[in-house]
C-alpha cells in the first residue's frame, strides 16, 4: 500500500510564499512522476505541476515563473514551492504519484491566500 503524506499548507498573505512537500511511505522503483494538483472551489480539478525521474517539469500557464516543483528520490518526497501568490491560487493541493497504471493521491492539503 502506498500513501502520500502532504505537508506545508496554510493561510498567507498575496504576495507570500509557501513551500509544500508530499512524502511517499515506501520506495518506488522504475519510472513514476509525481506531480502537483489543486481543486478550488467549484471548480475542477487542474494539474498544476509535475515532474519525471529524470527532472523534466511540466506546469501549468498560470503558475509558471511563480512555481518551482522539485523531488527527492533518495527521500521519496516532492516539492512545491510556491511565490508571489495570489487569490486565485487558493485552493486544496493534491500530491500525486503515477506509475504506469497506478495513480496514488495524498489527501490534500489547504492553501488560502487572503490578506
Amino acid at each position: 500500500q502506498v500513501q502520500l503524506v502532504e505537508s506545508g499548507g496554510g493561510l498567507v498573505q498575496p504576495g507570500g510564499s509557501l513551500r509544500l512537500s508530499c512524502t511517499v511511505s515506501r520506495r518506488l522503483y522504475g519510472i513514476y512522476y509525481m506531480g502537483w494538483y489543486r481543486q478550488a472551489p467549484g471548480k475542477q480539478r487542474e494539474l498544476v505541476a509535475s515532474i519525471s525521474n529524470g527532472g523534466s517539469t511540466n506546469y501549468c500557464a498560470s503558475v509558471k515563473g511563480r512555481f518551482t516543483i522539485s523531488r527527492d528520490n533518495a527521500e521519496n518526497t516532492v516539492y512545491l514551492q510556491m511565490n508571489s501568490l495570489n487569490s486565485e491560487d487558493t485552493a486544496v493541493y493534491y500530491c500525486n504519484v503515477k506509475q504506469g497504471s497506478s495513480n496514488y493521491w495524498g489527501q490534500g492539503t489547504q492553501v488560502t491566500v487572503s490578506s
